[in-house]
């Protein structure tokens, strides 16, 4: 067949494969990042509701990623075996109803019990995903396909702040419920319709799509089969023995703790600017995600197009940390700090968009779903440590100046590993 023949024929594939997989798979990724983190915004009525203290509060945000830690390569692992279509549905039914029952908190012990119950539920959705999109793409398409899944992450800021502050506002009080528990319960139980819908209409791979021909199927085989360059792990094993997957994963610890002082302390460093209607927090808190939205698209395309994974995941990292540390000197000047934290929000957004093309890059088979997953676990321990470490800052020094500019060192780190790393790499960029 003619080259650009055979071009236009896998542009027509790809784009049929985006329309039934893409729409189902960022919505779900969407509602995973909005019930992971709308206890911030649940935070302005319920820490004074229940009496919980600035470090009280961090823990049991965080205690979410220890869950998550726990089971995360088990769920993946498992996912290899049995598919993506259960292994998803399940994830999902059982994390909205742990969402939804954070309604029966009532003090810190429940509080951290079912934060903990959310992690373990949710624990391997965010790397199965991944894992599950490099069955369809190989890599020329890659970047830009995870890029517009991530995306819903930024988008869901972007909905999350005001539609969470719009209903515990509007919600406060009805059928003696305070408005964060309408919140947990509004917006848990729509997950689990998700989850009961993919479990009907999603499929584990190409092979298994009724809704391609096996010429299509062929093709995507061989767009698969023409990545080449560098070592390439089959094994679980092996991958396990390689230090570059523990590079990897501190430098993700790193943006992790970076995004997370972002999504569970932005409402609260409103407040303490001196911005007091909840839902004008919830408008301002979208900003920093409007700007991320756009901003990873760019990068995700000029990475794609330039083949430099490593080098804009770097220049995300340390944009990132100055933004950080930029918000922290101007606490109190809601201008100045929003700016900053809008600037720091969207360039540590780009790296980690970016960053998982590397190890979809590395590894195949098997080691692709554990080892995204064993790097996905070690680095979502930053977001146990991120609020854990700010909560706590912010109660022995009544400000989150010092939290903040811990979070940006991390995050300078993470590029300069990032830096040592791309040296080393026997794989090209």
């Amino acid at each position: 067949m003619d080259p650009a023949a055979t071009d236009r024929e896998k542009a027509r594939i790809f784009k049929k494969v985006g329309m039934r997989i893409l729409p189902l798979l960022i919505l779900s990724y969407g509602l995973a990042y909005l019930d992971r983190v709308n206890i911030s915004f649940a935070k302005l009525q319920m820490q004074s509701d229940l009496g919980f203290s600035e470090a009280a509060y961090g823990f049991g945000a965080g205690i979410f990623f220890l869950g998550y830690v726990l089971f995360e390569v088990p769920s993946n692992l498992l996912l290899a075996r049995i598919g993506a279509r259960r292994t998803m549905s399940r994830i999902m039914v059982l994390w909205g109803l742990a969402s939804a029952a954070m309604i029966f908190v009532h003090d810190e012990r429940t509080f951290y019990i079912l934060r903990f119950l959310l992690g373990i539920f949710e624990a391997g959705f965010g790397p199965g995903l991944l894992y599950y999109l490099t069955l369809w793409y190989g890599r020329t398409h890659r970047g830009q396909v995870m890029a517009t899944v991530l995306l819903a992450s930024p988008v869901a800021g972007v909905v999350g702040g005001p539609l969470s502050t719009a209903i515990m506002a509007g919600l406060n009080g009805a059928l003696g419920l305070a408005g964060w528990q309408w919140l947990f319960l509004v917006e848990g139980l729509p997950c689990v319709a998700l989850g009961v819908l993919l479990f009907l209409v999603l499929c584990d791979g190409p092979e298994q799509a009724p809704w391609l021909t096996e010429a299509e199927r062929a093709l995507i085989r061989a767009d698969l089969a023409e990545e080449s360059g560098g070592q390439r792990h089959d094994g679980f094993s092996r991958a396990l023995r390689d230090p570059r997957i523990y590079a990897l994963a501190f430098s993700y610890f790193c943006m992790i703790a970076g995004l997370y002082a972002v999504s569970f302390w932005l409402p609260t460093l409103l407040r303490s600017g001196g911005i007091s209607e909840t839902f004008t927090i919830g408008l301002l808190s979208a900003l920093p995600y409007v700007v991320a939205v756009a901003t990873m698209q760019l990068v995700a395309r000029r990475s794609d197009r330039s083949g430099d994974r490593y080098g804009y995941s770097i220049a995300g990292c340390f944009i990132g940390a100055a933004g950080l540390a930029a918000t922290g000197a101007a606490l109190g000047n809601v201008p100045v700090s929003l700016a900053a934290l809008v600037v720091a929000t969207a360039a540590i957004y780009s790296a980690y968009t970016v960053f998982w093309t590397i190890p979809a890059d590395l590894l195949r088979g098997t080691a692709a779903a554990g080892g995204i997953a064993l790097i996905n676990s070690i680095g979502l321990l930053g977001g146990f440590i991120s609020p854990t470490v700010i909560g706590t800052i912010r109660d022995a020094t009544g400000s989150l100046q010092g939290g903040l500019a811990a979070i940006a060192l991390a995050l300078a780190a993470g590029g300069v590993v990032l830096i040592l790393l791309r040296r080393r790499q026997a794989v090209p960029a």
